[in-house]
This record gives C-alpha cells, structure tokens and sequence, in this order.
C-alpha cells in the first residue's frame, strides 16, 4: 500500500496532472486531500492511474470524490498551452486546481521534479510520487478520468483521431489521421509532430 503522508503533522494535498504530452485537449490537474487520520477501505486499490485498468480508475474516482476532504479538478485549453507553453499550462492547472480546494492545505506534494511555487503554501515534488503517496495517486486518477471523460466526448465530434482509445496522445493512428485530415480546434498548434509544426497544417 502507498504511503498515507509524507509529513503527517501537516494536512497535506497531493497534486497530479494528465494529458500534458497529448497532441489535443487541454492538460488537466487535480489536487486532493484525503481525510485526516484514518484508512479507508479503497486506500488498498490505489495507485499509479497509469497502473490501474480504465473500470477501476473510474470506480476510484466516485470513491475520492465521495470520501475525501476536499478535491478540485483544472483544464487549461489548447489555446492556453500554444500561448503560454506547456511547461507554464501544467503549472497553471496545478495552481488552479489548488485555489480550487474548499479547505486550504498547508503542504502540497507534488508529482514530479519540478513546480512552480504557489503562495504561501510549501511543497515538495516527488518524482514518481503517483507511485509512492496515496494524495498523489487520487489527484493523478482525478486528473487521468477527468481528462479521458472529455477526450471520448470529443471523439462523438472528430472519430476519425480515435481520441476514445488514444486520448490524443501521439499513437499512429492519431498522427496519420493528423496527416490525412489535418487538425481539429482542439490540437495544440504549438506540438511538434515528426520535425514539423502542426501550425503548417
């Protein structure tokens, strides 16, 4: 089982995101804190979102979202990401999600090496921390159902990009389906894909 806290004098929020090297749809963050004290039954089922079967991601989602202390989802769009760049996108959504939360935390953990500071609160970032901190792991279910959810109502838009199997991420499929149909208003212009810009479509 993943680790409960990192500091458990503190009420800690853990902080994950989806879809940030996707050729579509935005990039999505969640931040999450779990009840304070206790171990819940699901806890056991938790991980890494990327480890775990589509059924089970989606049953933990009702289950974090019904159980924990607070939890907060952000979408920043495609447009967003071309202006600002991905890298600044993803520290956006995580800010957003974080201001989103009905309880303020007073540590984030954050997945990853690398985050940009958010006022006032201390953080830690946790390379592969999705795999190690029960907060993480929520946040990174939260973020990965909150995203594919969107991702296969778009494809009722555009099927022929398969984005209800891929999620915009670049399979093959997704990019000969770019070179033959070109992009849709939810691709990121500013994506290289093979040595080209998709802003040459």
């Amino acid at each position: 089982m993943l680790n409960l806290h990192y500091n458990n004098r503190v009420l800690e929020a853990g902080i994950d995101e989806a879809g940030r090297g996707c050729l579509a749809g935005p990039v999505v963050a969640a931040a999450v804190i779990l009840p304070v004290g206790k171990k819940l039954d699901w806890y056991e089922a938790l991980n890494d979102s990327k480890q775990l079967p589509e059924s089970m991601r989606d049953r933990l989602r009702t289950l974090i979202e019904q159980d924990a202390l607070s939890w907060s989802v952000a979408m920043i769009s495609p447009e967003e990401i071309d202006r600002i760049n991905i890298l600044n996108a993803t520290y956006k959504a995580m800010h957003t999600a974080i201001a989103g939360l009905k309880v303020e935390p007073e540590l984030l953990l954050i997945d990853g090496n690398r985050f940009k500071r958010y006022a006032g609160i201390d953080h830690v970032t946790i390379v592969k921390g999705d795999g190690k901190y029960l907060s993480i792991a929520a946040a990174s279910v939260l973020a990965k159902t909150h995203r594919d959810e969107l991702m296969k109502k778009l494809h009722s838009e555009f099927p022929q990009y398969a984005w209800d199997r891929n999620k915009a991420y670049g399979t093959e499929v997704h990019v000969q389906a770019i070179h033959k149909y070109g992009l849709t208003p939810h691709h990121r212009k500013s994506f290289q894909l093979k040595e080209q810009q998709l802003a040459l479509f």
